[in-house]
Protein backbone atom coordinates (compact mmCIF):
# COMPACT_ATOMS: atom_id res chain seq x y z
CA UNK A 1 0.00 0.00 0.00
CA UNK A 2 1.34 3.69 -0.68
CA UNK A 3 -0.16 6.81 1.22
CA UNK A 4 0.45 9.77 -1.18
CA UNK A 5 0.11 13.74 0.41
CA UNK A 6 0.13 16.92 -2.30
CA UNK A 7 1.44 19.92 -2.00
CA UNK A 8 2.04 23.01 -3.13
CA UNK A 9 -1.25 24.40 -4.15
CA UNK A 10 -2.66 28.09 -3.51
CA UNK A 11 -4.02 31.08 -4.85
CA UNK A 12 -2.42 32.16 -8.59
CA UNK A 13 -3.29 35.04 -10.96
CA UNK A 14 -3.84 34.23 -14.17
CA UNK A 15 -0.71 33.43 -16.20
CA UNK A 16 1.36 32.49 -13.32
CA UNK A 17 2.39 28.96 -12.35
CA UNK A 18 2.67 26.83 -9.72
CA UNK A 19 4.64 23.43 -8.91
CA UNK A 20 2.56 20.73 -7.48
CA UNK A 21 4.24 17.96 -5.36
CA UNK A 22 2.89 14.52 -4.27
CA UNK A 23 5.20 12.74 -1.68
CA UNK A 24 4.66 9.05 -1.74
CA UNK A 25 5.13 6.50 1.37
CA UNK A 26 6.85 3.22 0.97
CA UNK A 27 9.22 1.01 -0.64
CA UNK A 28 7.85 0.58 -4.03
CA UNK A 29 7.14 3.78 -5.93
CA UNK A 30 8.91 2.81 -8.64
CA UNK A 31 6.51 0.16 -9.38
CA UNK A 32 3.57 2.46 -9.49
CA UNK A 33 2.47 4.52 -12.90
CA UNK A 34 1.35 8.56 -11.51
CA UNK A 35 -1.83 10.09 -12.19
CA UNK A 36 -2.66 13.83 -11.53
CA UNK A 37 -6.64 14.59 -11.61
CA UNK A 38 -8.39 17.13 -10.74
CA UNK A 39 -12.18 18.01 -9.41
CA UNK A 40 -13.97 21.45 -9.43
CA UNK A 41 -17.11 22.50 -7.70
CA UNK A 42 -20.18 20.51 -8.57
CA UNK A 43 -17.93 18.71 -11.79
CA UNK A 44 -16.67 15.06 -12.14
CA UNK A 45 -12.96 14.33 -11.63
CA UNK A 46 -11.41 14.65 -14.29
CA UNK A 47 -8.10 13.21 -15.94
CA UNK A 48 -5.21 15.88 -16.06
CA UNK A 49 -2.14 13.92 -17.00
CA UNK A 50 -0.26 10.62 -16.42
CA UNK A 51 3.27 9.63 -15.83
CA UNK A 52 5.05 6.07 -16.43
CA UNK A 53 6.39 3.92 -13.88
CA UNK A 54 10.02 5.24 -15.17
CA UNK A 55 9.39 8.16 -16.31
CA UNK A 56 9.84 8.27 -19.61
CA UNK A 57 6.30 7.81 -20.98
CA UNK A 58 3.72 10.81 -20.22
CA UNK A 59 0.10 11.62 -21.18
CA UNK A 60 -1.82 15.13 -20.98
CA UNK A 61 -5.13 15.79 -21.56
CA UNK A 62 -5.79 18.66 -24.29
CA UNK A 63 -7.06 21.19 -21.96
CA UNK A 64 -3.78 21.53 -20.41
CA UNK A 65 -0.86 20.31 -23.11
CA UNK A 66 1.76 22.21 -23.99
CA UNK A 67 0.87 24.27 -20.04
CA UNK A 68 1.55 21.69 -17.80
CA UNK A 69 4.08 19.30 -17.52
CA UNK A 70 4.52 16.20 -15.06
CA UNK A 71 7.22 14.55 -13.62
CA UNK A 72 8.97 12.18 -11.13
CA UNK A 73 12.12 11.78 -8.44
CA UNK A 74 11.80 7.95 -7.92
CA UNK A 75 14.91 8.50 -5.42
CA UNK A 76 12.83 11.02 -3.56
CA UNK A 77 9.71 9.35 -3.98
CA UNK A 78 7.65 12.02 -5.56
CA UNK A 79 5.85 13.32 -8.59
CA UNK A 80 5.74 16.42 -9.74
CA UNK A 81 2.83 18.77 -11.95
CA UNK A 82 4.53 22.17 -13.16
CA UNK A 83 1.41 23.95 -14.13
CA UNK A 84 2.38 27.56 -16.26
CA UNK A 85 -0.46 29.84 -17.91
CA UNK A 86 -2.59 28.87 -15.40
CA UNK A 87 -6.35 29.77 -16.71
CA UNK A 88 -9.42 30.69 -14.27
CA UNK A 89 -10.58 27.41 -15.78
CA UNK A 90 -8.17 25.42 -13.95
CA UNK A 91 -9.06 26.29 -10.41
CA UNK A 92 -9.86 23.03 -8.59
CA UNK A 93 -8.58 20.48 -6.22
CA UNK A 94 -5.75 18.52 -7.45
CA UNK A 95 -4.97 14.89 -6.27
CA UNK A 96 -2.25 12.48 -7.61
CA UNK A 97 -2.99 8.79 -7.45
CA UNK A 98 -1.18 5.83 -7.75
CA UNK A 99 -2.28 2.91 -10.34
CA UNK A 100 -0.71 -0.68 -10.40
CA UNK A 101 -1.62 -2.02 -13.78
CA UNK A 102 0.58 -1.27 -16.74
CA UNK A 103 -2.38 -0.58 -18.95
CA UNK A 104 -2.42 3.35 -19.63
CA UNK A 105 -5.29 4.74 -18.59
CA UNK A 106 -7.07 8.30 -17.89
CA UNK A 107 -10.21 6.79 -15.50
CA UNK A 108 -9.89 7.63 -12.19
CA UNK A 109 -11.66 4.02 -11.59
CA UNK A 110 -8.50 2.44 -13.21
CA UNK A 111 -6.18 3.76 -10.23
CA UNK A 112 -5.71 2.66 -6.53
CA UNK A 113 -4.38 4.76 -3.93
CA UNK A 114 -5.39 8.67 -3.57
CA UNK A 115 -4.30 11.60 -1.54
CA UNK A 116 -6.14 14.10 -0.23
CA UNK A 117 -5.80 16.93 -2.68
CA UNK A 118 -4.45 20.30 -2.67
CA UNK A 119 -6.15 23.53 -3.59
CA UNK A 120 -5.42 25.14 -6.79
CA UNK A 121 -7.37 28.51 -7.28
CA UNK A 122 -6.57 30.60 -10.15
CA UNK A 123 -7.92 34.52 -10.22
CA UNK A 124 -8.96 36.14 -13.60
Amino acid sequence: QVQLVESGGGLVQAGGSLRLSCAASGRTFNSYNMGWFRQAPGKEREFVTRISRSGISTYYADSVKGRFTVSRDNAKNTVFLQMNSLKPEDTAVYFCAAQIRLTVSTAPNDYDYWGQGTQVTVSS
